[in-house]
């Protein structure tokens, strides 16, 4: 029970001093670590822990693909990308839903940031949306559920995190980066599925129409500007796709297992620099985005940046004093002693994940908890990689789009204008599909890619 203890303790902390106090979570994070370091008298292994957590360079692949979304916000390149989609979609009925759901998956998957790329994509679909006779509120869920289902989806740092998790635990496994992308695409393929089964339903609802023509902007003019934003998904996606498909055949045969290793790993840095440079490169007008701009650029960032980061470091930490206490094996015993069963674990634990997501960040939660979800659902037999992939599901998504602190939502509703009544109802369907997918998941009962 002294595991139970402990996290609670360590909740109660967060709580406090994030929602009662109004301090930042990262602040919270750090306390409630100094707090059980104190109640578990282990001050003599601080260093280890910090170290522990500075030597996790998943942290470090965070920080440079953060820095690539915000080059690629400043140069707007990903606007030209969802324009030529919503042209080739935009005259289908509902199109502008599917565009949507397209487009602001595969940004919310390079930004990270789930508000942020609501009102960055929101500002173009949303309002084509409405055009094409989407009621507002349905327009504002629709943009807020699929931005943040880019926290499931490759390159994500939620991603890299996960990873991390299950490296912790698995740490003499045989998976590439590659890899265990692949999985989180066959997982997050199932979601964007869902999201456009759903839109479907909605526009059957509604009687939704395709957009006027006249709001449609030119096709060859939009592929003209846009083309090469088209070619991002490629520069980013395809060295992992090829690091699975010929990990074996020739990276290993050329470069050793070690080597082919540490390529892998290493892909984590250089593809975002290349996606970085690419962006660069191609932006229409280098006058309006001097090289000292993007300086300046980076380093006002880090600012904002910094908060998010250190919120990691500090999870990392409270992760490895959790391993010397060996909290996940004492959680394990006690999960056991309920004899819940494979059903009710994949039952109770993305609920627990949906209602510590109001008040902690995703990215945290799969640091914090991603080693003892992994344990948990491992011990019931569902297969600890898939548990690892659906972690930024289970807490990076579901926090964003679950009432009443659905950032996502409110951020939706400021451009849709949408009844903040009618849109939490609507809302609760995306809620609750979301969360049934999510148990279907996980107790095996769909195939996934990569398993």
């Amino acid at each position: 029970m002294e595991a139970i203890l402990y996290l609670a303790i360590m909740l109660a902390i967060i709580l406090f001093w994030f929602i009662l106090l109004k301090r930042p979570v990262y602040e919270a994070v750090l306390i409630s670590f100094i707090a059980l370091v104190g109640i578990t008298n282990q001050w003599s292994s601080i260093g280890t822990y910090f170290l522990d957590g500075m030597n996790t360079s998943l942290i470090y692949s965070m920080t440079v693909f953060v820095a690539m979304s915000i080059l690629m916000a400043k140069t707007k390149i990903i606007d030209s990308a969802v324009a030529v989609i919503l042209v080739l979609l935009g005259r289908v009925t509902g199109g502008a839903g599917y565009v949507s759901v397209a487009a602001s998956s595969f940004m919310g998957a390079l930004s990270g940031s789930g508000p942020g790329n609501v009102m960055a994509t929101g500002a173009i679909t949303i309002p084509a949306m409405k055009r094409s006779g989407f009621p507002p509120e349905l327009a504002a869920n629709i943009e807020s559920t699929s931005s943040y289902l880019g926290n499931m989806i490759p390159p994500s740092s939620n991603i890299v995190a996960a990873l991390g998790a299950y490296m912790a635990m698995y740490p003499d496994a045989e998976l590439t980066t590659g890899q265990f992308w692949v999985v989180c695409w066959g997982c997050a393929l199932w979601f964007i599925l869902q999201r456009f089964l759903t839109v479907f339903a909605f526009c059957k609802y509604y009687k939704v129409k395709p957009m006027k023509k006249e709001d449609l902007p030119d096709l060859k003019e939009t592929l003209r500007a846009g083309w090469q934003g088209l070619l991002l998904p490629v520069i980013i996606l395809l060295p992992f796709v090829l690091d699975f498909f010929f990990k074996d055949n020739f990276f290993t045969a050329r470069l050793g297992a070690e080597g082919a290793k540490y390529f892998s790993s290493s892909m984590l840095y250089f593809i975002a620099g290349v996606a970085a440079i690419f962006a660069y490169i191609v932006v229409k007008r280098k006058q309006d985005l001097p090289m000292r701009d993007v300086v300046k650029m980076f380093s006002g960032s880090i600012k904002s940046l910094s908060p998010a980061i250190g919120t990691c470091l500090f999870g990392y930490m409270i992760g490895s004093l959790f391993a010397d206490l060996n909290v996940a094996e004492s959680l394990q015993a006690v999960v056991g002693s309920l004899h819940m069963g494979k059903l009710g674990l994949c039952l109770i634990l993305p609920l627990f994940a949906c209602i510590m997501g109001m008040v902690i960040p995703g990215s945290s939660l799969v640091v914090m908890f991603g080693g003892v979800f992994i344990s948990l659902f491992a011990g019931v037999g569902v297969d600890p990689l898939l548990v690892a992939a659906m972690l930024p599901c289970i807490c990076g998504v579901m926090c964003g789009i679950t009432p009443p602190l659905a950032l996502g939502m409110y951020a939706g509703m400021s451009i849709a204008e949408s009844d903040f009544g009618k849109t939490v109802k609507n809302d609760l369907w995306w809620v609750a599909i979301q969360y049934a997918l999510e148990v279907i998941v996980l107790m095996g009962w769909l195939p996934i890619l990569g398993l």
